[in-house]
């Protein structure tokens, strides 16, 4: 699968990028969706754009599906706060996905 090879060799992120905002974006399968988009916001290496993009793509699951698990709301918050203190490391879409993730599932 493209983000499973994006996740091993950097060269796939781009290509990647677009597999995991489709998927957010229109696959049906929450659990599907979210297992993507954890995978990859956990295993993606700093300063990979795939960082930012999970927590975007969490805040998205998050809009569709009004739930995401107890890891998948971590890693948000996780992504969002090293995006706040290091946009190097993180970039600030992973800010864009926490407002929506607490936005959607009340947690303001």
């Amino acid at each position: 699968m493209t983000l499973e090879r994006a996740l091993r060799d950097r060269s796939a992120e781009g290509e990647a990028a677009g597999v995991l905002v489709g998927t957010a974006l229109n696959d049906p399968d929450a659990v599907f969706v979210e297992h993507w988009c954890v995978q990859v916001g956990t295993r993606a290496v700093s300063g990979s754009p795939l960082l930012g993009l999970a927590g975007l793509c969490l805040g998205h699951t998050a809009r569709r599906f009004g739930h995401l698990s107890d890891e998948g709301r971590a890693l948000a918050e996780s992504l969002a706060a090293r995006a706040e203190s290091d946009p190097s490391d993180v970039d600030s879409r992973a800010l864009d996905g926490y407002d929506d993730v607490r936005s959607f599932l009340h947690l303001w």
